[in-house]
């Protein structure tokens, strides 16, 4: 009998962050979890045909096998280009700040 694994899938909008806990058979996909999490059904706006997926932040395929402990994040679209506000803030002489490392 394979050993399961214990994940959890997660989905953030302003304001409210979903996260489901789920245990399932090693060899599971990113995709599989993402589907199985139930968050599609929960948030209409989720296109599982057209979303990406991450992992701590990195983004992955839906092909990905996931590992005990991972959590599987539902990746939104950027609501604006990182390279046009950079480049509208160095008009004003202003600066983006870089997100601290861990």
């Amino acid at each position: 009998m394979a050993e399961d694994i214990r994940v959890e899938v997660c989905y953030a909008l302003p304001g409210v962050q979903a996260m489901v806990a789920l245990t399932l058979p090693a060899g599971t996909t990113a995709q599989d979890a993402f589907l199985q999490s139930g968050l599609t059904t929960r948030y209409k706006e989720i296109d599982p045909a057209h979303t990406q997926l991450g992992i701590r932040g990195k983004r992955v395929t839906g092909s990905q096998v996931l590992a005990e402990g991972d959590r599987l994040e539902i990746l939104r679209p950027l609501s604006a280009d990182p390279k046009e506000t950079r480049r509208r803030l160095a008009a004003k002489g202003k600066t983006m700040s870089k997100p601290k490392s861990d």
